[in-house]
């Protein structure tokens, strides 16, 4: 199946996880103000997903898009988790998100009538009439092999008839992600984790089959989990959604000296270091107010000096 030309991603994306309660409640004049000041710092890309808070996130996104040109922006979202009518636990904290889930639960499903399903539901709540890209999400958590042998033909179907642009795999898993380019059917990953300031060597193989067969890179959670989201590295710093390792503690206190002794900020060069790479055409990051908006607009505006970059690449990953 052919793929069209490459989709010309924005440097920095929006990521709307939180306004699906990522974590904690997200309010309505929060989510509100995030969008906004999405818009006014120039961001044109958001990216959501049925599994964000149980279809809280694009319904709550697409409410907030719609009085915006619908050709100025870019959206993505996901299938591969249909939502179901319930009842579920009571809620949706197992799955990280601080919503009821007494209405829907989600099923796994990569068939090509599943996918296509999710697609139709996605634009329901979104209220658009169509997404830019659609990722298979997460197949390493479900039904990997109906992901490959359905789902990635069903996108590439739906994309040969126009319904979506671009797409491809979102994973944090680089053997899956590796997998899904060499298929030759997809047209970007959204890697989290795994290709970022703190580390680079587990995806090295997988840049270099993006570069090989022209996939665009997604970089989300570039912050490795909260390590490198301060200027100064506390000694309670997550990593994985756990307490950081000492050595990884120990390597990102080394990368807040270089920014320090350049003028910039540990964060500032988290959410600028994966766009050096060739493959990589945006930065998702997750936004939950409008000051975070501002905050992460101006991490990527900074001007990071090159000898930083060159002291950066001085530093040993650890083993």
């Amino acid at each position: 199946m052919s793929r069209g030309p490459a989709l010309e991603l924005p440097r920095l994306g929006f990521g709307a996880a939180q306004l699906g309660n990522l974590y904690r409640p997200t309010t309505d004049e929060e989510a509100g103000g995030a969008v906004s000041a999405a818009w006014d710092a120039g961001i044109r890309y958001f990216d959501t997903a049925p599994h964000y808070g149980i279809g809280t996130s694009e319904r709550r996104l697409g409410q907030r898009l719609a009085g915006y040109p619908r050709e100025e922006y870019l959206v993505s979202t996901k299938v591969g988790r249909l939502l179901l009518p319930g009842p579920g636990t009571g809620d949706d904290m197992a799955n990280a998100f601080a919503v009821p889930d007494d209405d829907h639960v989600r099923q796994w499903d990569f068939s090509e009538a599943g996918v296509r399903r999710s697609h139709a539901e996605s634009l329901e709540r979104l209220g658009l009439d169509r997404v830019d890209i659609l990722f298979a999400h997460d197949p390493e958590e479900g039904p990997t092999q109906q992901a490959f042998d359905e789902g990635l033909p069903a996108l590439a179907r739906m994309r040969e008839e126009g319904l979506v642009r671009a797409i491809g795999v979102g994973s944090k898993d680089t053997a899956v992600l590796l997998r899904a380019v060499r298929t030759g059917l997809i047209d970007l990953i959204m890697l989290s984790g795994r290709y970022t300031l703190l580390e680079q060597a587990e995806a090295a193989e997988l840049l270099e089959e993006c570069v090989r067969h022209d996939v665009g890179i997604v970089a989300v959670s570039v912050f490795n989990s909260g390590l490198l989201a301060q200027h100064q590295v506390p000694d309670d710093a997550t990593y994985e959604y756990a307490q950081a390792p000492a050595a990884l503690l120990a390597r990102a206190r080394e990368l807040a000296g270089i920014a320090e002794r350049h003028g910039v900020t540990l964060p500032d060069l988290a959410v600028q270091h994966p766009l050096r790479h060739p493959a990589v055409r945006s930065v998702v990051l997750g936004m939950r107010t409008a000051a975070q908006v501002r905050s992460n607009a101006q991490r990527m505006g900074t001007e990071i000096p090159a000898a930083a970059w060159e002291d950066v690449a001085q530093t040993a990953e650890p083993r």
